[in-house]
């Protein structure tokens, strides 16, 4: 009699559930018990998020992973109302792809709208979800998605303990939360000595400014937060002239997909095109690895990106955070929170520079992350019928 392997389906939406995750997919795919199947899908497959050096679907062929699904649902547009619609399109996507791979389990991470469709989706169908990163606080819409998806998944993979407590008092399972810490930390925390910096020609890659290697610079990343759409040009033009009046190069990423992210696009456009002599090099994104080679070299991270919080932390790398999107998240002492102010944007990004490295926090670090999640995904018991657990 064959043994019936776990089908396991992992859903990517966006550039950093690839890259924040591939140690979970390696630890997946090592093991002869899971049969394991990733959906590509969202702003994870549409050209202008994808950059030469960065194609999510060749990434994952080429590292030996099979059974790659697409899933195309992603509708044009800056507002509400395409988010709404995508994932409503992304529900049905999802529930068909799901309806011809029949996985025992679903696998998501985060908290964007896409994921919400996946789960949603799965729910419906009876299939058990898994979820990374459940619990934690970040004061914006993704927030309410983020425990939405609790309350939708079965197993839960949180990365800190006040997050833990959380999903607990949401009424969950204890038997079926885990906190191993962050798989994004656990990333850093293997890839530590590996340095590809001396490989990398900023100018095969963005546009803008020309950076030459071995020069001192800062990271910015800057994403949408979807209440704040309408007033998102204006905090981006304050952010920029903060950084280009700081007068050190900087390396800036265009914003992810979410509601607004046209709003600071346009206004880094009209930055690059019409102002002499900046320092400032717009970058899409890079592979994991290249991108944590940036990120262990920088002078500072400035802006709203949640890898100021996790990675950052065990790296000790200064960041300067401005603005809602990651408020009360919890942070180690390398985090300085800003309003959207160009003087003390300045101020602190001149002292955080001036500070240099923090401290490595263990905040978000476990060990054997990935592996432990694989184990869990494979062995443990599954379940449909969720009860409120008192």
């Amino acid at each position: 009699m064959t043994h019936h392997k776990r089908k396991i389906c992992f859903v990517i939406t966006s550039f950093i559930h690839y890259s924040r995750n591939f140690l979970i997919l390696e630890e997946l795919q090592k093991r002869d018990d899971i049969e394991l199947h990733i959906v590509v899908g969202g702003a994870a497959l549409l050209p202008k998020y994808l950059s030469k050096f960065m194609n999510i679907k060749e990434e994952l062929e080429h590292s030996g992973f099979k059974n790659i699904h697409d899933a195309y649902f992603n509708l044009e547009g800056n507002d509400g109302i395409t988010k709404a619609k995508t994932a409503g399109l992304g529900t049905i996507e999802f529930s068909t792809i799901f309806g011809v791979i029949k996985p025992d389990l679903v696998l998501v991470r985060g908290d964007r709208f896409e994921v919400l469709a996946a789960v949603t989706a799965a729910a419906y169908m009876n299939i058990p979800v898994a979820h990374i990163e459940g619990g934690d606080l970040s004061g914006t819409l993704d927030e309410s998605v983020r425990h939405a998806i609790t309350k939708l998944a079965h197993i839960h993979f949180v990365t800190n303990d006040d997050a833990k407590n959380r999903v607990l008092r949401m009424g969950e399972n204890p038997d079926y939360v885990f906190n191993f810490g962050s798989p994004d930390v656990e990333l850093v925390h293997k890839t530590m000595n590996d340095s590809l910096l001396g490989e990398t020609d900023f100018d095969m890659t963005g546009s803008g400014a020309h950076i030459p290697l071995g020069t001192d610079f800062l990271m910015v990343m800057y994403h949408p937060v979807s209440t704040e759409v309408g007033t998102l040009g204006e905090k981006t033009k304050i952010l920029l002239e903060a950084v280009h009046e700081i007068g050190m190069p900087a390396l800036w990423f265009w914003p992810n997909f979410d509601a607004g992210a046209e709003e600071i696009s346009q206004e880094l456009r009209k930055f690059r095109d019409n102002t002499n002599d900046h320092g400032i090099r717009f970058m899409r994104y890079l592979p994991p690895k290249l991108f944590l080679s940036l990120l262990k070299n920088t002078k500072a991270l400035i802006g709203n990106s949640s890898a100021g919080i996790k990675e950052c932390s065990y790296l000790g790398i200064p960041v300067v955070m401005t603005g809602t999107r990651q408020q009360r998240r919890l942070h180690a002492e390398n985090v300085i929170e800003v309003p959207h102010n160009k003087d003390q944007i300045k101020n602190a990004i001149t002292s955080q520079v001036k500070m240099g490295r923090y401290p490595a926090s263990a905040l978000y670090h476990g060990e054997d992350t990935a592996k432990k999640i694989a184990t869990v995904l494979a062995t443990t018991q599954l379940y449909i019928q969720k009860t409120f657990y008192d």
